[in-house]
């Protein structure tokens, strides 16, 4: 749980002086990757193709998520609660008769949930046709199943680093601030919505980042131990994204559905990935100075930082999308889905009109930074305590 835990002498050597990370660690990982690749591919698959069978290649990669997830956790929980795992139960909790990491019982909820949702999507889309929202109800099922279990795998991660000393916390370090990486992609998609180029000058895009973003970062920053956890963090969210651009128009595709208002003949790559990265180096080099502050006053300047940071990388960054410099495979802007218009405002490569209140609604964006830094900080905080 969230307090030290004073484990039995030979449990804790058996514990902390592990080689070789867990496959089942190693699982986790694999199917959280399995996940975020294949929702993207998805996507992906949607704004090429269109809706096709659920037994797609894109469907079955978010679905191997669940079943990777499943499979490790139920092992997990079984073989602690057997005692054949006899190191890992002493940093155990027990729930309904049994016992295992709180890692492995989130993530085996979040399998669960995944794998619900699978006949409710396939109902949905023959019921009702195509969706019109990313979140739909069968999605919001699945999108709390993978949350669930990158939550867990972090959790997971996190139980066995904190245990750790030396070498091995370093490595598991590592594979934290990777799963940490993977929310901030998450988060990416759920509001993806509201962050495309031509949103980028408006309130909203920035009300959005301000609820999806500090808290995953700050948080995932706080409790790797590392100096540039942050940074890092956000580095491999950015290299991530980037490469789907880079790979998915590699691969021919063609609508099935119509009207196609776009002619297509590859797979459409999500948008080049936002600059977090700017934020996450401010937080990083703010954080050792505020270290013992009251964690209100923590999240009132790391807010800040992000809000004024993130806006200066970011409004920059979307005018340059705009120019014809961007317009390559590179970044990606060449790229539209077969339903976007030739007289469209994103192929006019315009921006959406600010509101009419911007600024009273920027301002909003600022205060949302600073509520969710400081849930970031007090998650960081409890996550640093975690070693079960």
């Amino acid at each position: 749980m969230a307090h030290s835990i004073a484990f039995p002498a030979r449990a804790q050597s058996r514990a902390i002086s592990l080689s070789t990370i867990p496959w089942y660690l190693w699982a986790c990982v694999i199917g959280v990757t399995s996940a975020m690749i294949g929702v993207h591919w998805d996507i992906s698959w949607h704004r090429s193709i269109g809706r096709d069978t659920f037994w797609t290649p894109p469907h079955m990669a978010i679905y191997l998520c669940g079943i990777i997830a499943g499979i490790s956790s139920a092992y997990l929980i079984l073989a602690t609660s057997f005692g054949k795992l006899p190191e890992v139960r002493p940093a155990s909790v027990r729930m309904w008769g049994f016992r295992g990491p709180l890692g492995a019982f989130v993530t085996a909820w979040g399998g669960i949930a995944m794998l619900v949702s699978a006949p409710f999507d396939d109902w949905w889309h023959n019921a009702y046709g195509l969706d019109v929202e990313i979140l739909s109800p069968p999605h919001t099922v699945l999108a709390a199943g993978i949350a669930a279990i990158e939550i867990g795998a972090l959790l997971l991660v996190l139980g066995y680093m904190n245990r750790a000393h030396g070498d091995q916390r370093q490595r598991l370090s590592w594979l934290f601030l990777y799963v940490g990486s993977m929310i901030v992609v998450v988060t990416q998609v759920l509001t993806m919505e509201y962050t495309i180029t031509v949103l980028q000058h408006s309130a909203l895009f920035y009300i959005a980042m301000a609820i999806a973003v500090p808290t995953a970062l700050i948080g995932v920053g706080i409790a790797s131990g590392r100096r540039w956890g942050a940074t890092i963090a956000a580095a491999v969210y950015m290299v991530f994204t980037a490469s789907l651009i880079w790979i998915l128009p590699l691969f021919p595709a063609a609508p099935k559905l119509g009207p196609v208002l776009n002619p297509v003949t590859q797979f459409i790559p999500p948008n080049f990935p936002l600059l977090p990265i700017v934020p996450a180096f401010a937080i990083d080099m703010l954080r050792p100075r505020l270290r013992g502050s009251n964690q209100w006053l923590q999240g009132a300047v790391l807010g800040s930082a992000f809000f004024a940071s993130f806006l200066a990388a970011q409004w920059w960054f979307a005018n340059f999308l705009m120019t014809p410099a961007a317009t390559n495979g590179f970044f990606g802007t060449i790229y539209r889905d077969y339903l976007t218009p030739p007289d469209s405002i994103e192929a006019g490569k315009s921006f959406v009109r600010p509101e009419h209140n911007f600024w009273t609604q920027m301002a909003i964006a600022w205060a949302v930074a600073i509520c969710t830094s400081r849930v970031g900080v007090g998650w960081g905080e409890w996550m640093r305590k975690v070693q079960r």
